[in-house]
């Protein structure tokens, strides 16, 4: 804000490095590494001290909000398991007065500098007063899950408040960075290196949950249970995964040595796989497939050769750690594999969640009525802020919002599906991948209604809609289309 009044500013040489540094490629790692060093230590109080402090540099001293995105990105899973309250009631320092006076404090700065600088953009760039695409398939649907269980006994404030914040989650950033990011002047592959950061981080936190001894049992037996991490399941981190697995692959075909990505795009499937959440193996699976695809369709001549390599060697890689380590495999993957395809309660999910449908067509029985068992349950109580939900998107819809909601699901699954394929760019491709990667996950799981995965979803619809429609990013895909078909054509 300040750059708009003291055109001297722009000259402290502080003030541009800093600058230089919030809109490099470097930042987004910056933001994964210091999101991975909170989940494994406990140190959320710092990194979101240091949060507060870039988002106020950002407020005063930046052109516009691009460098919150990868926050954004990454907060919710800056969440360590030692700190969880549900898990560790007694030893989790947000348990304790000085922690929460603490968080809250600090998510109270954090908003009064977001909002702040929205006003000052809406009132600063009158140009960019318009209405998002996604706007009304959003209205829908937030209204839709404020109406949940209307007209039952259970419609109650505190439903109407998790209905609110589910819609916050998924669509409050979208409208933010839609009117406070200047879109044409982003770096082209911004969206690869944010998700991918955040992608390469997921899998670092993976490997950390590894080494819990909770995961043995006395006779050596490995527990897939205990594969927690400070903000979900093994099922949670699986699916968050998931939805980054595509941009690696968009780097590997729009950047020079693509192959490097390629080979990271194929760590972040391991990174999948270890979390062993069969429902996120399953997505990531038929995702790595269609990238894969995408990857040799795009590129041409010693690029593609390239990329083929890559595949060929970690095929390789794979079968002779499964030959070389096989009693460790074993061990280790025992538990998913003596599961196999047990549905492990879900159908029967499935039918009480219809059965509460039928209960209240309309508009359902808002969302605590879910019988579900829940991870932290017991020690959160019957008034725990998050209720168990029925891992299934329709079927929670149905059941906790009514007909209403699905139609207003289906307007705005539509909007979406116009969004990506409406000027269709290669970063579009990826990152309706992204999105579809959530939308089937959560057809076996909760994701859609866990607000990490929402931040990440209106980061991506925003990407998708200023970062690639704009007049100015559709003139930029074009001439990298064209840059990258004479150097493959040359090579």
């Amino acid at each position: 804000m300040l750059l708009s009044y003291f055109d001297k500013l722009k000259e402290k040489k502080a003030i541009a490095v800093v600058n230089a540094f919030l809109y490099s490629w470097y930042y987004p790692i910056l933001a994964a590494v210091t999101m991975v060093l909170s989940n494994l230590f406990g140190l959320e109080l710092p990194v979101y001290y240091l949060y507060a402090l870039i988002l106020a540099f950002c407020v005063l001293f930046t052109k516009d909000l691009l460098p919150a995105l990868p926050l954004t990105c990454c907060g919710y899973m800056t969440f360590s398991e030692k700190n969880n309250p549900a898990h560790h009631v007694y030893t989790s320092y947000f348990n304790t007065t000085a922690g929460r006076v603490q968080l809250f404090v600090l998510v109270g700065i954090v908003a009064t500098l977001l909002v702040t600088r929205f006003v000052f953009d809406l009132i600063k760039h009158p140009e960019r007063r318009k209405i998002p695409a996604l706007a009304f398939g959003f209205l829908a649907l937030g209204i839709a899950y404020l109406l949940g269980g209307l007209f039952s006994e259970y419609y109650s404030g505190k439903t109407v408040f998790f209905g609110l914040v589910q819609i916050l989650s998924l669509s409050f950033f979208y409208f933010l960075f839609f009117y406070t990011i200047e879109w044409k002047e982003v770096p082209h592959g911004y969206f690869g290196i944010v998700f991918t950061s955040v992608a390469l981080g997921l899998v670092v936190e993976v490997v950390g949950m590894y080494f819990d001894p909770a995961l043995w049992a006395e006779d050596g037996t490995f527990i897939r249970g205990n594969l927690v991490t400070g903000w979900g399941l093994y099922n949670n981190v699986g699916g968050t995964i998931a939805m980054c697995l595509p941009a690696p692959f968009y780097l590997a075909v729009k950047e020079k040595n693509g192959w490097i990505y390629n080979l990271l795009g194929n760590v972040v499937l391991l990174g999948i796989i270890l979390t062993q959440s069969r429902s996120s193996i399953l997505v990531g699976g038929a995702i790595y497939a269609v990238c894969a695809l995408l990857v040799l369709l795009k590129t041409k001549g010693r690029a593609r050769i390239s990329h083929l390599i890559v595949y060929g060697a970690m095929l390789f890689a794979v079968l002779l750690c499964i030959v070389a380590l096989r009693d460790r495999v074993v061990e280790i993957f025992y538990s998913i594999v003596q599961i196999g395809f047990d549905d492990n309660g879900r159908f029967e999910i499935y039918r009480n969640g219809l059965k509460q449908f039928l209960d209240n067509p309309f508009f359902g029985n808002g969302f605590y009525e879910c019988t579900a068992w829940q991870l932290g349950t017991g020690h959160l109580g019957e008034d725990a802020f998050l209720p168990p939900r029925y891992h299934n998107t329709i079927v929670q819809l149905l059941a906790s919002c009514g007909i209403v909601s699905l139609l207003a699901y289906v307007f705005h699954r539509v909007q979406t599906g116009i969004l990506i394929f409406r000027r269709r760019t290669t970063e579009k491709y990826f990152i309706g991948l992204c999105v579809l990667a959530l939308v089937m996950a959560s057809l076996l799981d909760c994701h859609f209604f866990n607000f990490g995965p929402g931040l990440l979803y209106s980061c991506l619809l925003i990407m998708a809609e200023k970062g690639t429609a704009e007049e100015g990013s559709a003139e930029r895909e074009d001439r990298t289309e064209k840059g990258t078909e004479q150097e493959n054509s040359i090579q």
